[in-house]
């Protein structure tokens, strides 16, 4: 588990270690204190034995050494006879990315336990997109202020999503800095590791015509156009606090929560449902393509699955939009294009599958708790996606 230690010129706390750096204090000289300039030493060690159990969870027997350690270490050539799989030619895949402005959100409404989950969504989910098997994650967390008890719901969110992705949480970095974030304030970002075998990893360059777009549901918005949901929140003057009978869902069991909390829920991480789906097919490889869908929508993602010979036909029929999209369109009075250029309007992943597999491919995600559908197919073209 990597540890902490203050850096000169920068204003460093503590997630995962103790800091030996107790510069200006106890020095009896009455100049001025680490604390005095913004930086609590003290509330960075008290934050690091509030979150240990955190990590500790997230451990499996490839992570070594203890916690505290200047650096995370994990096993990724290890005894066969103990864990079920080997790579023969392994290639490590790696992520990094943030949560952007969901995280004023989070601060608004005082809720931080659910922010962690949307950090390693957002790497994880992009790394499955190549094959790859999550193995660890790291966080950066900045702040103005350590507050344990906040730091530790983060921490908290964090590890439940490296959980939910069968990945280990093995260090990371928190950042207190008065100077450069606002009181209350704090960001966000990780980075995370996996490991794929050589020949199974996805890059799209097998994308054909004939082939089937399937798509997975998203939780709502996920952590992508944030920036145009706080001005609708604004522009509308909508209440975080209020609940709108627009919201209700009725295939959504908490259709009370008010705004705030539906704008928060948390992204939905598919790592383990793709993971074991492309590991029950040992020699085949019925997978062409996937995407995650982020910033810029399905146009904006599903071409990245493409190569420069084919087009993705979107059927924009083929499911429903979920209630809160439509709620943030009308009351921001959003054109359809602006909406599916920034949204991911319900469908959070995305993979293109041969024709023939298809029906198989679904019947394996419902297995695996998910709902599948038809979202359109592949056709001659330039590597471009087409809505209709």
């Amino acid at each position: 588990m990597a540890k902490k230690k203050a850096k000169s010129g920068s204003t460093k706390g503590n997630l995962r270690g103790k800091s030996g750096d107790k510069t200006g204090e106890g020095s009896g000289g009455g100049g001025i204190t680490y604390a005095q300039s913004g930086v609590d030493i003290e509330a960075g060690d008290r934050t690091v034995d509030l979150i240990k159990g955190h990590l500790k969870r997230t451990y499996s027997p490839r992570v070594l050494g203890k916690h505290g350690a200047f650096a995370g270490c994990f096993r990724l050539d290890y005894n066969e006879r103990l864990f079920k799989r080997n790579y023969k030619d392994p290639v490590l895949v790696a992520c990094t990315d943030g949560v952007g402005t969901k995280v004023m959100l989070a601060v608004q409404m005082g809720v931080h336990d659910t922010i962690g989950q949307d950090c390693v969504a957002m790497n994880v989910n992009d790394m499955i997109v190549q094959g790859a098997e999550p193995l660890f994650f790291l966080d950066y967390v900045g702040v103005h202020k350590v507050i344990p008890e906040h730091m530790e719901q983060i921490v908290k969110g964090v590890a439940d999503g490296c959980q939910l992705a069968g990945c280990a949480l093995i260090g990371g970095e928190t950042a207190e800095m008065p100077d450069v974030y606002k009181k209350g304030d704090y960001d966000l970002a990780g980075f995370a590791v996996g490991v794929c075998e050589l020949k199974r990893v996805i890059d799209g360059q097998r994308v054909e015509k004939g082939d089937i777009i399937l798509a997975l549901t998203s939780s709502g918005i996920h952590s992508n156009g944030y920036s145009l949901v706080r001005a609708v929140i604004k522009q509308a003057k909508l209440n975080l606090d209020k609940t709108y009978p627009e919201l209700d869902d009725r295939a959504d069991s908490l259709t009370d929560r008010p705004l705030g909390m539906h704008l928060l829920e948390p992204t939905r991480i598919y790592a383990k449902q793709i993971v074991s789906l492309l590991r029950s097919y040992k020699v085949k490889k019925p997978i062409s393509g996937m995407a995650h869908i982020t910033g810029g929508g399905l146009p904006g993602n599903v071409n990245r699955a493409l190569h420069n010979a084919v087009n993705a036909k979107i059927n924009l029929k083929a499911w429903p939009v979920p209630p809160l999209f439509k709620f943030l369109q009308k009351q921001g009075n959003i054109a359809d294009e602006e909406m599916l250029k920034v949204f991911n309007m319900g469908v959070g992943y995305t993979l293109i599958v041969r024709p023939h597999f298809a029906d198989a491919v679904m019947d394996k995600l419902q297995k695996l708790g998910e709902h599948p559908f038809v979202l359109g197919k592949i056709t001659a073209g330039t590597g471009k996606v087409t809505l209709g």
